[in-house]
């Protein structure tokens, strides 16, 4: 048997750069790939052999911008860094910003990490006239250099081919040194001399951040005997000035040498085409009509009438109701008869004839075409966009443009976008986002529901909008005004506007699909496990009994509280249960229900989630505030719509 051996590499660098691209292209697994800032949360791994002697581990890490890490993303891939004791890492640029983004290079060089700089989307920066030394550059810098274009896998055998030689120790070049004046270099030869652990970064690096009151790093070195000494030389020193000096320092170094080592081509830069699209994405007035375009085409006619519509009715009557549910009670009811046992499995509320045909037939064909809509809109560089567009929408309610992110995924499912939302700069901002998704934001079954049950009357949907957009509005406004801490801050980095790529598209909605279907199947058949433990018990008709009282209260019938009971094992669960009632309820009746359940608790893996990213405390508040607000919007709704006339 032939031994291998086995090395660690780490993917970091910036949001949008390209690492889950590149990570597909080494490891043949995708991560979520992205074309925004902030997809890639949670850590993704995978394998790479290279030969028959070399297995490499491949770690796809959160986005990354400076070493003095803010957002708890950037605190993740530190940690990281920290603990897992990486033989190489890949640091991804842009390679047409590589002078904003080298800083980070020369953090991770000034570490002593065993670092490649990968300049990808090399393509992009030829196509605007530029070109890079990269043989001259790799020699300045003292770490290797690679062109790549991740999304066309060029330059990706090179890179592979370093990635051996660095994991070897087979590097020549001797590492680029930072100085950063002599007051700073003499504190921070003070620090090394006092540090007397061997850590995963050298001590130089760990000296600079200290001095620049990194916390993470303070706690990473507390049990150093001479600590108190260590922590006496920061009180002392001004840790801002200090940030600022370096990154000063480290900023000029960077563009001085890129000013030497890049050049211009005789190529043409940037297109007509492209820089047409720019104007009109970014202007105030075209920019809404392309939201509106989308939220049409794409949301309404796309993910609300051939997904929850076509696609539903098909699968539903033409495979469940005709086929599948009645050979599964024929069944059941041939070997348990009319037992406890056998509405377990079939009957009205049975794992199979409920909760497999609610995740199958209903919400597995609305989040396919949501997840399909949103792959081509990221794919497409159009969402940072969007982002960049609503900023200064979003700043009156105390938010920024990148709050867009968890709030468009919150269509999709609100337990990931709760999950995204650690990505946001401030903890104020990410309370607020997590406030709003539980509170206006319906997931994409839940939304496709929706559509597909007001899609009859354009005057009803109309009215469900308009509600919770105003709810939208006014609860950011409230939250803006007695939510403490400073508003976020904001910038993005802005891709090019491609043509989503088909193989990207689908391999993203693939895994998302493959995400969210191990996740809610089997939460469906646990609901209706649930549902049927409170069947017996009774536990389950006292509730729904108990919510028959202000579903009633808002003009709804006593059967809309087992719907809402339903929403909170998944919004998509209790929004499914509706289309059992269309027939029997009227118009009036099925707007005020759809306002009531958007409005209404999020479903317990989103409120899991809530106690894990916010905290057990802030979960409670906000489900306990959601409940009679919903009620109490609905009973206002259906007073208004009894005097406007509507049955």
């Amino acid at each position: 048997m032939t031994h291998k051996n086995k090395y660690k590499t780490l993917l970091v660098g910036n949001p949008n750069v390209g690492k889950s691209a590149l990570f597909y292209q080494l490891t043949g697994k995708y991560a979520s790939v992205s074309n925004y800032p902030g997809t890639t949360v949670s850590i993704t791994s995978g394998k790479m052999s290279i030969g028959e002697h070399h297995e490499v581990e491949i770690i796809d890490t959160p986005g990354f911008y400076n070493m003095m890490t803010i957002t708890e993303e950037e605190k993740v891939t530190k940690q990281i860094i920290l603990d897992e004791n990486p033989d190489v890492v890949v640091h991804v640029v842009d390679a047409k910003n590589i002078e904003r983004m080298l800083p980070l290079t020369l953090q991770l060089i000034e570490a002593d990490l065993p670092v490649i700089l990968v300049l990808n989307m090399f393509d992009e920066l030829k196509n605007r006239g530029m070109d890079i030394q990269i043989s001259h550059l790799e020699h300045d810098l003292g770490i290797p250099v690679v062109e790549t274009v991740a999304i066309k896998g060029e330059g990706v055998s090179n890179l592979i081919s370093r990635i051996t030689s660095v994991a070897e120790g087979r590097h020549a070049y001797e590492k680029l040194n930072v100085n950063y004046g002599k007051s700073l270099e003499e504190k921070i030869s003070d620090i090394q001399s006092l540090i007397k652990g061997d850590y995963a970064i050298s001590k130089r690096s760990i000296a600079l951040l200290v001095l620049q009151n990194d916390r993470d790093i303070l706690t990473y070195i507390e049990n150093e005997p001479q600590f108190n000494e260590i922590r006496k030389i920061v009180e002392e020193g001004a840790a801002a000035e200090t940030s600022l000096s370096v990154s000063h320092v480290l900023h000029n170094l960077a563009s001085s040498i890129i000013k030497e080592h890049i050049k211009k081509s005789t190529k043409k830069q940037k297109s007509s085409f492209q820089s047409f699209v720019d104007k009109v994405t970014f202007h105030p007035f075209f920019s809404l009509i392309i939201v509106a375009i989308i939220l049409y085409y794409g949301f309404y006619k796309f993910v609300g009438q051939f997904g929850a519509g076509f696609l539903v009715d098909f699968i539903e009557v033409n495979i469940f109701e005709s086929y599948i549910n009645p050979s599964v009670n024929n069944f059941f009811r041939s070997i348990l008869g009319d037992t406890v046992f056998f509405n377990l499995f079939a009957g009205e509320y049975g794992i199979i004839t409920l909760g497999l045909r609610y995740a199958i037939a209903i919400v597995l064909p609305v989040v396919s075409t949501f997840f399909l809509l949103f792959s081509v809109i990221e794919d497409s560089g159009y969402l940072v966009r969007l982002s960049m567009s609503l900023d200064r929408m979003f700043k009156k309610i105390g938010l920024s443009g990148r709050s867009v992110i968890p709030l468009i995924l919150g269509l999709g499912c609100g337990t990931m976008a709760t999950i995204v939302t650690r990505t946001l700069e401030t903890k104020r901002e990410r309370f607020v986002v997590t406030f709003l998704l539980a509170l206006t934001i319906p997931c994409s079954a839940q939304l496709g529901v929706i559509l597909g049950i007001l899609g009859v009357s354009f005057t009803a949907l109309s009215i469900w909008f308009f509600t919770i957009l105003i709810i939208f509005t006014i609860a950011g406004f409230v939250l803006n005004r007695y939510t403490k801490g400073e508003p976020a801050t904001f910038f993005m980095e802005i891709p090019p506007i491609r043509w989503p790529k088909i193989g990207n598209v689908l391999a993203k909605t693939f895994n998302r699909l493959k995400w969210y279907a191990l996740e809610v199947i089997p939460i469906f058949v646990y609901a209706s496990i649930l549902i049927w433990v409170g069947k017996i018990t009774k536990i389950f008709e006292l509730l729904t009994g108990l919510l028959a009282y202000p579903a009633n209260w808002a003009g709804l019938p006593d059967k809309m509280g087992e719907i809402f009971l339903y929403g909170f094992f998944r919004r998509d669960f209790g929004a499914a249960g509706m289309y059992d009632l269309t027939d029997v309820m009227t118009l009036r009746e099925l707007v005020v229900a759809t306002v009531i359940l958007t409005l209404f608790v999020p479903c317990i893996a989103q409120f899991s989630v809530m106690i894990k990213e916010r905290g057990t405390k802030t979960a409670v508040l906000i489900f306990l505030a959601v409940i009679p607000f919903a009620f109490l919007v609905g009973m206002i709704l259906n007073q208004i719509l009894l005097f406007w006339g509507m049955a």
